[in-house]
């Protein structure tokens, strides 16, 4: 069964049983991230978040380009800076999508630049489709990543490869993403939806505490001294066989 939600402007939402896909829906510009794609992924997350239904959740874009990175045309629009710190802080679309308690599925295909890459890093597992091209371009604008790609890449690719690509700001393939291990899987492009919502369905067959069990312990470990990451192990694990819900860290 396909169910559609409240249509907005920037995106398209549907729910396919257990699984949930949100597409960037700004074609004609590359799905070039703005802030009304900023608001409506608030929502649209927001109630995959909330919503018992959703066991995974898959994320695409339409037309040429999954993401082509942020709108520069909005670039500074806001009335002050403080008006925009403040809006940002209210809506973390970046922290939002990284807590979900779901697995999400990223699929690229195309353009995958700035805020795409980092769009996709906060994925729980990335499939691409073999032509896609890679880029993260902000330092050569004079800006850094700032959805959270000098955090994730680093983490994803080591230091050193992250400063390659962050500071050459060069264009590279769905091979060499995988190679450095920030995709986890290269679909031929005619097979590319179908290999994505395979995965997401599979991903929405497991266990859904132990799914975000899982995903809490890796993201909060990650920040901890082994024996504090080893406690924290432990106390998700004895909440599963306890049956205790988890607790959204």
């Amino acid at each position: 069964m396909t169910a559609a939600a409240a249509p907005f402007p920037t995106l398209l939402y549907e729910k396919r049983g257990p699984v949930a896909r949100l597409s960037l829906n700004r074609p004609q510009r590359l799905n070039a991230y703005n802030l009304q794609m900023r608001d409506d992924c608030w929502q649209a997350l927001t109630a995959v978040r909330d919503d018992p239904e959703v066991r995974a959740l898959l994320l695409t874009g339409e037309g040429r380009a999954f993401c082509a990175g942020a709108d520069l045309t909005e670039f500074g629009s806001a009335p002050s800076l403080a008006a925009a710190r403040r809006v940002r802080w209210q809506r973390d679309v970046w922290g939002l999508l990284l807590r979900l308690p779901q697995p999400v599925v990223a699929a690229v295909h195309g353009h995958c630049v700035g805020s795409g890459v980092e769009l996709a890093l906060l994925c729980d597992l990335c499939i691409a489709a073999d032509d896609a091209q890679f880029a993260l371009p902000e330092t050569q604008l004079g800006m850094i990543p700032a959805a959270g790609g000098t955090q994730t890449l680093p983490r994803a690719i080591g230091p050193s490869r992250a400063l390659d690509l962050l500071l050459t700001g060069r264009r590279f393939g769905a091979a060499e993403a995988q190679s450095l291990g920030m995709i986890t899987r290269i679909a031929p492009p005619e097979g590319l939806a179908e290999a994505a919502w395979g995965l997401a369905r599979r991903l929405a067959a497991l266990p859904a505490e132990a799914v975000a069990a899982l995903k809490r312990a890796l993201r909060e470990g990650a920040g901890m001294p082994l024996d504090a990451a080893l406690r924290l192990e432990t106390r998700l694990a004895a909440g599963l066989r306890a049956g205790r819900p988890v607790a959204a860290g």
